[in-house]
């Protein structure tokens, strides 16, 4: 598939724009002068590449792959450009992709079944079994995972992008079967806060890279223990588990930045 960047703006150009959107004072605007932001296509894909004013050809950026859930980037892109200025204050450029029958992708009509059929179960107040689990993670697991090497392919070939690669975000089954299959992640912050299917917990198995997640203790949508045992069914000798209190929404900047510390030792 074809990269074909379609706009592009810089961070002094983007707090211009929500100072008028924002009516504050330029100053007041958060200071990552230098960071690009460009949106491209993949093929049909969208998605957002941010490298930092460091990237060139003779000094490519690492590469994070920016995770998210299946809500739209448009909806996903305030907490998206947020982590990808933090990483480019660190020297790493991001990228991220919509995902599968997500946004302004069409409308996927297996997933739409499996996301109503959850919603039924849970509204009953009954327990979320392995059959929905399947049908509403393993079919985005085996769309999405392509797409995302297409991306790095495309992305690892643009002068100022280089590796290493590592993947931080979620939906963790995402992470766990790139982190499982494509050589060239070489360290992933997962974010546990989505349902995880067993046959995913046996991939999870063949991971050796070194791996951090982020785990939200009340998280109502998340079942905490299944994520415990995805954390111990890692083969990888050096993982970390940071557990906070608090739900989905609430990781704390401190959980945050510890993530990045984590990124900034092993893609350097």
């Amino acid at each position: 598939m074809s990269l074909h960047f379609t706009s592009e703006r810089h961070a002094d150009q983007q707090r211009a724009d929500d100072q008028r959107a924002d009516d504050q004072p330029a100053d007041d605007q958060p200071a990552d002068e230098g960071v690009l932001e460009r949106a491209f296509t993949l093929g049909e894909i969208p998605g957002i590449l941010w490298t930092p004013a460091s990237a060139s050809a003779t000094e490519p950026a690492p590469l994070i792959l920016l995770g998210h859930p299946p809500l739209g980037l448009a909806t996903m892109y305030p907490r998206l450009a947020a982590r990808a200025h933090a990483a480019a204050a660190d020297g790493f450029a991001s990228a991220t992709i919509e995902l599968p029958g997500s946004g302004a992708r069409p409308r996927w009509a297996a997933l739409e079944e499996a996301r109503a059929a959850l919603r039924r179960v849970m509204h009953a107040g009954e327990p979320v079994g392995d059959e929905i689990v399947d049908a509403l993670v393993l079919p985005l697991v085996d769309r999405a995972v392509p797409e995302w090497q297409a991306a790095m392919d495309a992305l690892l070939a643009l002068p100022e992008i280089g590796g290493p690669v590592g993947y931080s975000g979620g939906v963790i089954s995402i992470g766990v079967r790139l982190a499982a299959i494509d050589p060239r992640i070489t360290a992933a912050v997962l974010f546990a806060g989505s349902f995880v299917p067993r046959s995913i917990v046996e991939e999870a198995r063949q991971i050796t890279i070194p791996l951090h997640v982020l785990l939200q203790w009340d998280d109502e949508g998340n079942d905490r223990q299944a994520a415990l045992e995805l954390f111990d069914a890692f083969g990888s000798k050096e993982k970390s588990l940071n557990a906070n209190m608090g739900g989905h929404t609430g990781v704390p900047e401190f959980a945050g930045e510890g993530a990045a510390g984590f990124l900034a030792r092993h893609l350097k």
